[in-house]
């Protein structure tokens, strides 16, 4: 198993910048990949960015040329950098941890609000 822990949002003014961060423990041998997913009220949970072991990336659409996803040197953290913040932007993030024989483990989430 693999814990996550996320941290980094909170409430910022659009156009804004926040950077969030999940750090892996446990067995971290096993994380084939990590990504940032949000939901946002009344609305189903989506991926946001997702790195791969190798450093392969992709992005959800709404957000390509403003987030951008990294690891750290330890590679058992992952970065969300979010520029150029929006409205609907507003969602609780979590980071996911995808293992290698298919499990999938989840943090507790970051509340991050876009708001004026």
């Amino acid at each position: 198993q693999v814990r996550l822990v996320e941290s980094g949002g909170g409430l910022v003014q659009p156009g804004g910048s926040l950077r969030l961060s999940c750090v892996a423990s446990g067995t971290i041998f096993s994380i084939s990949a990590m990504g940032w997913y949000r939901q946002a009220p009344g609305k189903q949970r989506e991926l946001v960015a997702r790195i791969t072991h190798d450093g392969s990336t992709n992005y959800a659409d709404s957000v390509k040329g403003r987030f951008t996803i990294s690891r750290g040197n330890a590679k058992n953290t992952v970065y969300l950098q979010l520029n150029n913040l929006k409205p609907e932007d507003t969602a609780v993030y979590s980071c996911n941890a995808q293992l290698t024989w298919g499990a999938e483990n989840w943090g507790q989430g970051t509340q991050v609000i876009v708001s004026s």
